[in-house]
């Protein structure tokens, strides 16, 4: 699936970084300072099997429904632990792989870059 193109005016719908964490703050960040990291990561993980089930036999509707839930919960614990996810995306892939530190990867498959 390729995105939609970027365009010289914003779409509604699309939400950087750094909107996102703050929308999720202003939403759960006293419950989620409560729950602490680790209460908060088991969310997360919960999220991650769901999102596992979807992508075997889920609609593209709940497939995405739970890859939503998953970028929330991330960016619950960042949050938590105080990270600034627009920040630490753009420090560590922002000028490309951070494996071979080009913008279109040639890392070999088997290798985590």
């Amino acid at each position: 699936m390729t995105l939609p193109p970027t365009h010289s005016h914003r779409d509604p719908a699309d939400v950087g970084y750094r909107e996102f964490q703050r929308l999720i703050q202003n939403m759960y960040l006293e419950k989620d300072l409560a729950r602490g990291i680790d209460g908060t990561f088991m969310w997360l993980m919960e999220e991650v099997g769901e999102l596992a089930a979807a992508l075997r036999e889920g609609t593209h509707a709940e497939q995405a429904a739970e890859f939503a839930d998953v970028l929330a919960w991330l960016t619950t614990i960042a949050n938590v632990a105080e990270i600034d996810l627009a920040t630490a995306v753009q420090a560590k892939y922002g000028s490309g792989c951070p494996g071979c530190g080009l913008l279109q990867c040639t890392c070999d498959g088997a290798e985590k870059p």
